[in-house]
């Protein structure tokens, strides 16, 4: 796969999950916010964006959102171990949900 392929995928990817990102934000505030771990401000912003602005967002070589699982143990726990379908999901959902915030660093850089 080329470079501008991959980069074409990755704009593509940004696009859809800023859209996303919206559309949750309009149904379910709360919901989003906890799900896409932003806090009020992020969140009015993502919603006062227009589309010719989500779209100039989306064109960078970059991915916009980060993979949910920060230790590669939690993700092996959850793709090595036999559990039943429903308590996998499950179990999943609720080691995403002790991942905190990524909010921005404080003024000491922390």
């Amino acid at each position: 796969m080329s470079e501008d392929s991959l980069i074409n995928e990755i704009q593509d990817l940004n696009l859809t999950y800023l859209l996303l990102a919206q559309r949750m934000l309009q149904s379910d505030r709360a919901s989003a916010m906890f799900r896409l771990k932003i806090n009020d401000e992020m969140a009015e912003l993502l919603l006062s964006l227009s589309a010719r602005q989500l779209a100039k967002l989306s064109r960078t070589n970059q991915l916009l959102c980060r993979f949910g699982y920060e230790d590669a143990e939690q993700l092996r726990i959850l793709t090595h171990q036999q559990r039943e379908q429903d308590l996998s999901g499950f179990h999943s959902s609720l080691l995403m949900a002790s991942q905190p915030p990524h909010n921005k660093p404080d003024e000491t850089g922390n």
